[in-house]
């Protein structure tokens, strides 16, 4: 028999799940008792596998494609999630894509894809699930930032604004979409899986002393979605990275 289940007949959505951080807050909002809808961009292999281990555990699970940075693909998404479910309660825009450029060679479609993927792309979604959650009068949207967010790294000009930009879009959408709707952002850090090698860099300068698992993101989305009294805020969950 289950427990307790806090999230119990709610319906979440999170981008990017199929994978990594996505994927571990995505189990982590089934086992709390949330629906899952599962998107992905290209990685359909791994989004019907995650779906596949969250039905089997009873929970419902959904998987939809959609390229989040352009909005036909967007509303075709959400339209969906209303179809199936007639509801939404939680978004996690987490989808995102990464890579090293230095400045004097970095590229006008460089810089326009990762803004798209990374900054766009949640402006849309929160938008389109904004429109969702007001029908039910409440609603949780979480957005993915990083470290990158709030430090200056010099060969990912474009991948720190975007994530300073998804900083901002975080502080003007919780003004914007009061009192119904929170919104609030997760900044990682330096999050490593078990098939990676550690970032001994990264170790040696957090206070902590190790990088973070999924399982620290899922967790800091998990309280971000229950609070009440929380709204606009950066939860920076980094092992103190930050702070030297």
């Amino acid at each position: 028999m289950r427990g307790a289940e806090p999230l119990q007949g709610q319906v979440a959505l999170v981008t990017g799940a199929a994978r990594r951080i996505g994927r571990s807050i995505a189990q982590k909002l089934a086992a709390e008792g949330a629906a899952v809808v599962i998107h992905y961009a290209t990685s359909r292999p791994e989004a019907e596998a995650l779906a596949a281990e969250l039905m089997a555990t009873g929970r419902r699970a959904l998987v939809c494609q959609a390229d989040v940075s352009r909005r036909t693909d967007v509303e075709r998404l959400f339209d969906t999630v209303h179809r199936e479910f007639g509801r939404l309660d939680i978004l996690v825009n987490n989808a995102g894509i990464f890579f090293p450029a230095r400045f004097d060679e970095l590229t006008e479609e460089q810089w326009d894809r990762i803004h798209a993927v990374n900054l766009k792309a949640q402006f849309l979604c929160a938008q389109a699930a904004a429109r969702l959650m007001r029908r039910g009068g409440r609603g949780r949207i979480v957005n993915i930032a990083s470290l990158g967010g709030l430090l200056p790294w010099p060969e990912y000009v474009h991948y720190c604004t975007s994530k300073a930009g998804v900083i901002m879009l975080t502080r003007c959408l919780a003004r914007a979409l009061a009192p119904e709707i929170t919104v609030n952002c997760v900044a990682p850090g330096t999050i490593q899986f078990p098939d990676e090698a550690p970032d001994a860099e990264y170790i040696r300068r957090a206070p902590l002393q190790k990088t973070g698992r999924g399982e620290d993101i899922a967790g800091a989305v998990f309280y971000l979605v229950q609070a009440e009294f929380v709204t606009g805020q950066v939860l920076v969950v980094d092992g103190g990275r930050s702070l030297v």
